[in-house]
């Protein structure tokens, strides 16, 4: 347990860290914690913080840097407990129109990386393949765009070429057919129904619609599940930019998602904000990086969640609102839009 002069000298030592990212040594937090303490007061607080491995003086430096630990000590007792929800509202916009749902993730993920500055990442609601309504439309000789929409209202084209040229009056009767008799089924179980149930239509309508139905659940197991936006935001960051190597990690991390989507999928289970610090755990890779989640929901189910990822030496208070203001604002959207 810190004394609350322990806890003062680390918080100030951490916000000057993150607004410096210079080694912060005793002289420059005498004056940034406010408090009226001797040099050695402070050189001997802060040997006692290091001792507790939550701060570490780098290379022959005589300032000291936080560690994970320590990050972790300022998150979640000097940030978490301070948290003012109405400290943001005026940079944030009031509302993501609830349009197709997937704008309204592709949106959330410009909006996080443009308030953060450094990456924004949604992971998408998990997607079914009932369709609502299907259309053709023709586009030149064998040559069709298949529109599927999904219950939702969100919306698939798929361009299919086909062995026979259809006319309109055709792919009018496959589209009637389809929705008629399979509106609200997945599109799998379609499938399956067409090969035993379409006797009645001619062959070449039975093989429209068989082949409307396999690129609509390949259009469907195609889109991404997880929105990824600002990548090159880290380029600009000074802890990222002089290290090659470790910018080339990272860009691998976002091209592989495997990861980044273990992460949110652990988070989508924890309610509120979740904060993951690199060099405490293996859940985020890199030590130089943090990462902070909340999940959203929709009609008070959680569906997905939503992050920034930026360099452990981040301004975390701001972040922890624009990811809480953020999945308040797509779940609102999202269970609109419905």
């Amino acid at each position: 347990m810190l004394d609350e002069r322990a806890k003062l000298l680390l918080k100030a030592l951490v916000e000057r860290y993150i607004a410096d990212g210079q080694p912060v040594g005793s002289r420059t937090l005498s004056r940034a914690s406010g408090l009226e303490l001797s040099p050695a007061t402070i050189r001997n607080v802060m040997s006692d913080l290091e001792e507790l491995g939550l701060i570490v003086s780098p290379h022959t430096s005589a300032g000291r840097i936080p560690t994970a630990r320590g990050y972790r000590l300022f998150v979640d007792t000097m940030v978490m407990s301070q948290r003012d929800p109405r400290a943001l509202e005026s940079m944030v916009p009031p509302s993501l129109a609830p349009d197709q749902p997937q704008k309204v993730i592709s949106n959330a993920a410009q909006m996080l990386s443009s308030l953060s500055h450094y990456v924004g990442v949604v992971m998408a609601p998990r997607r079914s393949s009932v369709f609502r309504h299907i259309e053709f439309l023709r586009l030149s000789e064998k040559r069709l765009l298949v529109i599927i929409v999904s219950p939702d209202g969100d919306v698939q084209n798929r361009v299919l070429l086909t062995e026979v040229d259809y006319n309109p009056t055709e792919l009018i009767e496959a589209a009637n057919f389809l929705n008629s008799h399979y509106a609200g089924l997945g599109l799998e179980e379609v499938r399956e129904r067409i090969k035993n149930e379409v006797e009645a239509l001619r062959g070449e309508i039975a093989s429209l619609m068989q082949a409307a139905v396999r690129v609509g659940s390949e259009a469907i197991e195609s889109r991404d599940e997880l929105v990824i936006a600002g990548e090159r935001n880290l380029l600009t960051v000074s802890d990222f930019s002089s290290d090659m190597d470790s910018l080339r990690k990272l860009f691998a991390l976002f091209e592989q998602k495997a990861q980044l989507m273990r992460l949110l999928d652990v988070s989508s289970r924890a309610e509120g904000v979740r904060i993951y610090i690199g060099g405490e755990s293996q859940v985020v890779p890199y030590q130089e990086l943090s990462v902070v989640t909340a999940p959203y929901e929709v009609d008070g189910q959680i569906v997905g969640t939503l992050g920034v990822i930026g360099p452990t030496r981040m301004p975390y208070d701001k972040m922890i609102q624009i990811v809480d203001i953020t999945s308040k604002l797509v779940s609102s959207a999202l269970s609109h839009s419905r």
